[in-house]
This record gives C-alpha cells, structure tokens and sequence, in this order.
C-alpha cells in the first residue's frame, strides 16, 4: 500500500474514533495496524500519532496472567 494511501486511511480511521465512540476498541486495532504498515515501509511516525498509539497501548486493557 502507498504511503500517501496509508496516511488517508489513518485520517480516516481517526474520524470514525470521534463519530463512532462504539466501536473504539476495532478502531483501535485498525489504527494500530496502520501504523505498523507505515512502520514496515521504513516511514517513521510523527509525533502526534506516535503519542496517540502510545495512549491507545495505555488505554486497553492486559490480558491478566
């Protein structure tokens, strides 16, 4: 997938966050999975979106032991 392509979908997906309070927890995982794929093309990840994953790992809750 296109960097360019990648970046809108995470636009996209930070959209939905705030119209679709509901479905937070699958936005989560898609928004994750998006900036792997930034990752995995070697593109590092700006702050904000850094610091929003950083959040989102705060926010969601381990799977106890």
């Amino acid at each position: 997938m296109a960097l360019e392509e990648i970046k809108a979908r995470i636009s996209m997906l930070l959209a939905e966050l705030n119209n679709q309070p509901e479905d937070v927890a699958e936005l989560h995982e898609r928004l994750r999975e998006k900036l792997n794929e930034l990752r995995s093309l070697g593109q590092p990840l700006p702050r904000d979106l850094a610091e929003l994953e950083q959040r989102i790992a705060n926010d969601t809750p381990q799977p106890s032991e």
